[in-house]
């Protein structure tokens, strides 16, 4: 029989637990048609609620449950990660416990992966329920990945993916610090087939990531797969420089032509404020990419568990 592994990472989700156990159990008559064994991960990234215990008592009554629980919350990245780690499975997927994830895609997912793809990921076509502002910055992002990294990223991408147990392995010899999974994804390649759903809301709860978030696990995918901030800030100390030495000639060139005094003070303060900003916006980015750096070489564990079960 072959193993299925999945991967539920939870952060102060106690009352979704139970759902979505109940839902994915609504596939048990394919795990069975497939002689298809199964193994749930639950990752708890230091939940402050009663999740641990939710998680602990479907253990009582489904020995196919498994926890991992972290001594603080360390992020989703790092509890996908730590579940790629245990995950004994011949086929992994990961999926969300707030049933934004439907489990009801699984058949659909491993037919396409018995038909020799590596992985089959999951992609929104709408986002439905969504904020307009947070979509469009979303759309934003994908769209300025697109351009500016050689790796892909799809548009609405979710985390929900079946992989094969050889896409797996070369996942998690991906040690690092600063991890961005949907660019670990393309990067590693293997051939991915796309299923396309209409999103759905979380069922309880509120969801944990809020704009803020967003936008610095934005500036985390930017840094890790991409380096063209780098060439930006080179180039516009290049534009700077040429439009400097453009400036003085024209100001030589008038002065001693037309006679024309120089400008004021007002000008030359509006051009210093110019040219500071661009400084240390560009100061920013080199900041950025080495302060990544810098995470690297400390070679910090990605988590810490605190129980295992």
């Amino acid at each position: 029989m072959g193993l299925l592994s999945v991967i539920v990472p939870c952060f102060n989700e106690e009352e979704n637990i139970n759902d979505f156990y109940s839902e994915l159990m609504k596939n048990a008559s394919f795990f069975e048609q497939e002689d298809l064994e199964l193994e749930i991960w639950f990752i708890d990234d230091g939940s402050k609620d009663g999740t641990v215990s939710a998680i602990k008592k479907l253990k009582e009554k489904d020995q196919r449950v498994r926890m991992l629980s972290f001594s603080r919350n360390f992020g989703k990245e790092a509890a996908m990660f730590a579940g790629l780690e245990k995950a004994k499975g011949d086929y992994v997927v990961i999926m969300d416990v707030d049933l934004q994830d439907p489990p009801s895609l699984l058949p659909q997912m491993y037919s396409h992966i018995k038909e020799g793809y590596d992985s089959v990921a999951t992609r929104r076509v709408t986002r439905k329920g969504e904020p307009p502002i947070r979509s469009f910055f979303a759309r934003c992002f994908y769209r300025l990945m697109k351009h500016i990294s050689k790796t892909e990223i799809m548009d609405g991408a979710r985390d929900y993916r079946m992989m094969t147990r050889q896409m797996v392995d070369a996942i998690l010899q991906m040690q690092e610090y600063n991890r961005f999974t949907k660019g670990i994804y393309g990067w590693v390649g293997f051939e991915t087939k796309w299923l396309e759903y209409e999103n759905v809301e979380r069922t309880k709860g509120e969801t944990k990531w809020n704009f803020w978030k967003l936008l610095i696990y934005s500036v985390e995918g930017i840094t890790a797969f991409s380096t063209a901030p780098l060439m930006f800030a080179s180039f516009m100390g290049v534009l700077f420089c040429v439009l400097a030495f453009a400036m003085i000639i024209f100001t030589i060139f008038r002065k001693i032509v037309f006679g024309d005094p120089v400008s004021g003070w007002p000008s030359l303060v509006c051009i210093i404020s110019l040219v500071s900003g661009v400084q240390l916006f560009c100061l920013g980015i080199l900041g950025q990419y080495l302060s990544k750096t810098y995470m690297e070489v400390k070679k910090r564990p990605i988590y810490l568990v605190k129980e295992e079960i």
